[in-house]
């Protein structure tokens, strides 16, 4: 009885891996394959039909299917190996360009930062600007979540502010080829590399709530000035990198929240890890248990007081954009 039992366990967990590896193929192939519609849907047709004949011969003790479904999925690996991020394509407009910058003594000069005036999400002027920011004005730092599908998802934006009333955003984010859209499922398949951009709050914030209709909550942090000097000057590191090695987006593990996660460890590395990191639309309440936000009363409160979609529409274009979405 217990022999009969370990095959049979064992024969479950080779199924269930069968599956799980069949599924990441299907993946592959349609997201990656460099083929028509057509030729992709045969190929995956194919692979499924293999996968199925795999499990059910398996089942039966049969071992030519699961062999010969073996041997594709090794060369289904090796192939995936072959697709490497790249820095060589035709970029959308708001992502053509990555920031980097210098550090002399406390001050910064950014090379890039964006600041677009959008009249919707297909007409705008494009503008990329060198500016300089003194980290001895550094003064505050806000997280901006910006829902686009559902509550359990939201796009993760930092900004600092500094005591001359500027405020410089930073954002990870997929980097589009031109006439490329956002698929969640996509982002599995190394499909977009990932792109840091750095903007004033005018563009990177007004486009998300007053262009693409976005809803959006600002929180302020509570942070020590090192700790703020130090996640800036880790976002320099980070455009660093990405600007050296081009990476792929990953929308579970290489995200706009776990790649800050990543980086505020770095600082903190006693940041306890989290099923809200994975579930960005609740990182807030993430933030708000671990009491780094300011502000007064529980949770709801602060939630309420953090909501600015409002705020960004009035204020729209007005040159008090980011003093009027925080008041």
């Amino acid at each position: 009885m217990t022999k009969r039992i370990l095959v049979f366990a064992a024969m479950l967990i080779a199924s269930l891996l069968l599956v799980a590896l069949a599924a990441w193929g299907t993946g592959a192939l349609w997201f990656q394959l460099p083929a028509a519609d057509i030729v992709r849907k045969l190929a995956l047709a194919a692979w499924l039909v293999l996968g199925v004949a795999a499990l059910v011969c398996l089942w039966r003790r049969s071992y030519a299917a699961p062999a010969v479904w073996l041997v594709l999925l090794l060369a289904l690996m090796a192939w995936w190996s072959t697709i490497k991020p790249s820095h060589d394509r035709v970029w959308a407009d708001d992502v053509a360009r990555m920031v980097t910058g210098k550090v002399d003594g406390g001050v910064v000069t950014l090379d890039l930062v964006r600041n677009f005036d959008w009249r919707s999400d297909t007409d705008y002027t494009v503008r990329w600007e060198p500016r300089q920011y003194d980290l001895n004005q550094l003064r505050s730092v806000d997280v901006a979540m910006s829902y686009w599908m559902g509550p359990a998802i939201a796009h993760t934006l930092v900004s600092f502010g500094f005591s001359d009333g500027r405020y410089l955003t930073f954002s990870i984010e997929i980097r589009k080829e031109r006439g490329e859209s956002f698929d969640g499922l996509a982002g599995f398949f190394k499909k977009y590399e990932t792109v840091l951009i750095a903007a004033d709050e005018r563009d990177i914030l007004r486009v998300r709530t007053n262009v693409r209709d976005e809803d959006m909550w600002l929180y302020r942090l509570k942070m020590p000035p090192e700790m703020m000097r130090s996640l800036f000057l880790a976002y320099l590191d980070e455009g660093e990198q990405l600007k050296a090695t081009p990476r792929f987006y990953n929308t579970l593990t290489g995200n706009c929240t776990t790649i800050i996660y990543q980086m505020a460890r770095r600082i903190t590395p006693g940041l306890p890890l989290n099923w809200r990191l994975l579930a960005s639309g609740y990182l807030d309440r993430y933030l708000y248990d671990l009491g780094a936000l300011q502000g007064q009363g529980g949770f709801d409160a602060l939630r309420q007081n953090a909501h600015i979609t409002a705020r960004a529409r009035a204020a729209d274009k007005d040159i008090d954009f980011s003093e009027r979405i925080r008041h």
